[in-house]
């Protein structure tokens, strides 16, 4: 009988000669599983660039030069991707001067036209073009940049007059840009809302007789047409009336 020493020897070598036989399968087997795994993680990058590059699902994480906080709805929105072109500094550190230089009209303290949410059917009628306050949409545009267009019709399902003026009475300053400007201008005015986007909107309105426009509650300012001045006119304009609206529900982080 064999003693335990030599038992215990015998399936050892059994073992030994069985790992040698399914060592060559198994490297075989080992080396087509890292292809395979290699080409999964390279579609899973590509995937990921493709997404983050697109910029297309109206989401936050979609891309971050937007600058998409939740702090309202951006459903259906496009964001705006684009990395915008860093502003010169501040030549007039005054709205009033600013927008003197920059051909531009400052309206300030204009009648509040009202703050009750309605629903899309009740009709609502703004008297400034774009609107600086009246009654809107029960929930507000997320702060943000995007290419939607503002749309007048209280239907539509993009961007809507009535939802950008609830995010004023948070207190919320928007960027209204014609969509017809060059793309080095959109570029120049999507550089100030990148310098400092909480509680900003920045998005192109078809709408408006102007080049650019920026508003907050009961206040304006507004542009014919565009000169690097403007972009005094925005940041003046922003640093002044941010946080201003008569219902700031959401905290507006600046600085």
């Amino acid at each position: 009988m064999a003693s335990r020493k030599e038992e215990k020897e015998r399936l050892r070598a059994q073992r030994l000669a069985a790992e040698r036989a399914a060592s060559s399968g198994g490297r075989r087997r080992l080396l087509a599983g890292y292809l395979v795994a290699g080409g999964l993680a390279l579609a899973v990058i590509v995937g990921l660039v493709i997404v983050v590059t697109s910029g297309s699902s109206g989401s936050s994480g979609a891309c971050s030069n937007a600058h998409i906080q939740n702090t309202g709805s951006f459903s259906g929105l496009t964001p705006d991707c684009r990395k915008g072109t860093p502003p010169p500094p501040l030549q007039f550190a005054d709205l009033q001067i600013s927008a003197q230089k920059a051909g531009c009209e400052v309206r300030l303290n204009l009648p509040n036209e009202g703050n009750t949410h309605v629903p899309n059917s009740t009709p609502v009628q703004y008297r400034t073009t774009p609107p600086t306050s009246g009654n809107h949409n029960p929930v507000p545009i997320s702060d943000g940049a995007y290419t939607t267009p503002m749309s007048a019709d209280p239907q539509t399902n993009g961007m809507n007059i009535r939802d950008e003026v609830h995010s004023m009475e948070h207190g919320r300053i928007e960027i209204h840009y014609k969509p017809t400007l060059p793309e080095s201008e959109q570029l120049a005015l999507k550089g100030v809302f990148d310098e400092s986007p909480d509680g900003v909107l920045l998005y192109p309105d078809p709408n408006m007789p102007y080049d650019v426009a920026v508003t907050a509650w009961t206040q304006m300012a507004v542009c014919p047409h565009y000169d690097p001045l403007v972009l005094d006119v925005i940041r003046n304009f922003r640093d002044t009336y941010i946080g201003n609206g008569p219902e700031q529900q959401i905290p507006i982080h600046v600085g």
